[in-house]
């Protein structure tokens, strides 16, 4: 084969991994909850739906199976939170329970064994670091909470990034972040915390939706401090209430809301090493207010809310190929 068939062939193979990368629906062999501003996390092999407006029961998708299994509902009404799966276990910290726009940050810890199939109550969380909205990672064995709001969507956004050690349960105050933001969730690569999308929701001043953020804020683990990366950085499509997922090696920002009416079904990815922006395949259903996992090197989002605002609820789930 000659050098210029070698670069046809090379194009189009380049153009078959493309279109190779898209979203497609999950269609489970049965129905779950519809829900939005919930969470979700991936335990073994099976995606958890967990929380939203109201009281919703836990259900758990086997991805193997395709099958979903309705569990033990949650102790509270738990909404606008990240969840993550810390040593086989659920954790659930800075959510919020009770009805727009004066939603109330949940005073403790919930947790849920998937062996035990029980909820318990865990510990209190430091009364002047409450808040709800914000992004929770875990990071060799300690889980961070970044950011959010005090008052619901009313005010009280705040910049804080505390760490919480499970073993001890012990709290340490680190480096406020450069900018107040909420509604967002958190993603690390390597040793560094990423925020990018979210806003500064302000129902009190009747400014909500329009209050998105540009900028992306990266903590270092190694050294402790914050930097911003700089404006030929900055988040493509401006949105809050997506959910972040590290996949590639890349921080992935899927869906959101904004002024639209439309929930965003954008899904952009950031590189830490260039530090620049690709626009990945777009949702089939635009959704926000949920989490995505990543199973297998697949990215899965479920459920959330179709339209900016509080519905139409979604229960569609939809898994995205290795790039």
């Amino acid at each position: 084969m000659n050098s210029r068939l070698l670069y046809c062939f090379g194009l189009l193979m380049s153009g078959l991994n493309t279109y190779a990368q898209e979203w497609q629906p999950v269609t489970p062999q049965n129905t779950c909850e519809k829900r939005h501003e919930n969470a979700a996390a991936l335990v073994g092999d099976s995606l958890y739906a967990i929380g939203g407006r109201g009281m919703k029961p836990l259900e758990a998708l086997n991805l193997k199976t395709l099958m979903w299994k309705r569990l033990p509902t949650p102790p509270v009404e738990m909404n606008h939170f990240q969840a993550i799966n810390y040593n086989g276990e659920i954790y659930v910290m800075g959510a919020f329970e009770g009805k727009y726009p004066h939603e109330t940050p949940i005073p403790n810890i919930y947790i849920y064994n998937p062996k035990k199939g029980e909820w318990r109550k865990g510990p209190e969380i430091p009364k002047d670091r409450l808040r709800g909205s914000a992004g929770v990672v875990v990071y060799k064995n300690k889980i961070y909470l970044a950011c959010g709001i005090i008052d619901g969507h009313w005010d009280g956004h705040v910049a804080w990034l505390d760490e919480y050690d499970p073993k001890t349960n012990t709290w340490k105050k680190l480096a406020d972040a450069p900018r107040t933001r909420d509604h967002i969730t958190a993603a690390v690569v390597d040793d560094k915390l990423y925020l990018a999308g979210g806003r500064n929701s302000t129902a009190r001043i009747n400014k909500v939706l329009e209050t998105t953020i540009a900028e992306v804020d990266v903590y270092d683990f190694k050294t402790g401090k914050w930097t911003t990366l700089p404006a030929s950085s900055n988040i493509p499509t401006q949105r809050a209430g997506g959910t972040a997922v590290t996949q590639g090696g890349k921080v992935w920002i899927i869906g959101g809301e904004s002024p639209q009416l439309l929930a965003h079904n954008e899904a952009e990815a950031l590189d830490p090493k260039t530090n620049q922006w690709t626009s990945g395949p777009k949702l089939k259903e635009g959704r926000h207010g949920t989490q995505a996992v990543v199973y297998n090197g697949k990215i899965y989002i479920v459920a959330g809310s179709a339209n900016h605002g509080g519905g139409p609820e979604l229960n569609t789930v939809e898994v995205m190929s290795k790039p």
